[in-house]
């Protein structure tokens, strides 16, 4: 535990250098606080001691380290709690009933560009939405689409041709029977097929059914978990890479999208934001980084994350708080459309 004087310069260090990028001196400092220039050495000294502060052999200032920039988030930052999300910069989503693919997108860019970081967010399962509705329309004597929409809002469209003229009246009865069965169900391929296979029905409509089934089957192939990305670019340009190696792994882990889902997963148990800074980030590719991240959904259930990545000299504050909103609203928005 640091004294209330410790704090206060530790706060004030770290301030100021995210400000102005510089190591900050105890000459400055000494402008800033009403103690005098050897009482502020001796407390830098202390807070380098204890490895929150870290002294670059150019300059006589001093510079956060990882532990620094932890204890700041940590202890010296306001935080409110999730309730308080209004008081957050403003988020302008506006996210009415789009399907979540449109969301996530809006998501992405705006926080990237109120935050000026890298932004991800990572979509809901699509095992976790429920069939909405089912259209089976004729298109031709021999063509038929099957549409299914989700209770997110998504759309899976599939045509299929057959070899002889399809009967109207059982394209009219297979949209009924489907409708029937699967409105409400996860999209799990082996719920939706036990549901198909009645054992009542003739082996006409058996056969239909057969014949058109695969829309379902692409339903669940399509269930990985989406990865959305935005403000690549800034992170390169802000961030200035000196080591080719390490910007090359941050690009091979923002293509290799399994590695993110993994380091972002864990703020899907957090219950407010998830902060890693530097070195406490078990991907290599994150350890000159730092990470803020929260996840959003259902009252009981967290559906996906969304998060900022920037360097270590980040507005942790600013950052924290336009995630929390970002998250707040997300989960406003799938609450809407898995209840709509």
């Amino acid at each position: 535990m640091l004294t209330p004087r410790q704090e206060l310069i530790l706060g004030k260090v770290v301030a100021d250098y995210l400000e102005s990028g510089q190591p900050v001196a105890s000459k400055g400092l000494a402008a800033e606080v009403e103690w005098g220039p050897s009482t502020i050495r001796n407390e830098l000294a202390m807070l380098e001691e204890h490895g929150l502060l870290a002294h670059p052999h150019t300059s006589a200032g001093r510079v956060p380290t990882d532990a620094g920039y932890r204890y700041y988030v940590d202890r010296l930052l306001r935080q409110p709690v999730p309730t308080a999300v209004v008081a957050a910069p403003p988020l302008a989503l506006s996210l009415v009933r789009h399907e979540v693919d449109e969301a996530m997108r809006v998501t992405t860019a705006t926080l990237s560009q109120v935050t000026n970081l890298l932004a991800i967010a990572s979509a809901p399962p699509i095992e976790t939405a429920t069939i909405r509705h089912v259209e089976v329309l004729l298109l031709q004597p021999q063509v038929l689409m099957v549409v299914v929409i989700t209770s997110t809002g998504g759309v899976t469209k599939r045509v299929f041709g057959f070899e002889t003229p399809v009967d109207a009246g059982l394209a009219d009865w297979g949209a009924s029977f489907l409708n029937e069965q699967l409105v409400g169900m996860g999209l799990g391929a082996r719920k939706l097929h036990q549901r198909l296979a009645d054992p009542t029905l003739g082996s006409r409509e058996r056969g239909f059914l057969d014949a058109i089934s695969p829309v379902f089957t692409q339903l669940a192939d399509t269930s990985e978990d989406t990865l959305y990305v935005d403000g690549a670019a800034r992170l390169v340009s802000d961030f200035g890479f000196q080591d080719v190696t390490q910007l090359n792994e941050v690009m091979q882990m923002l293509e290799r999208r399994v590695t993110l889902l993994g380091v972002l997963s864990a703020a899907l148990v957090e219950r407010d934001v998830y902060v890693r800074i530097g070195s406490e980030n078990e991907a290599p590719a994150l350890r000159s980084l730092a990470l803020v991240a929260a996840s959003y959904g259902l009252p009981r259930q967290s559906l996906g994350t969304v998060s900022v990545i920037g360097p270590l000299r980040m507005d942790y504050d600013h950052a924290i708080r336009s995630v929390r909103a970002a998250a707040h609203q997300l989960s406003r928005f799938v609450e809407d459309v898995y209840d709509g």
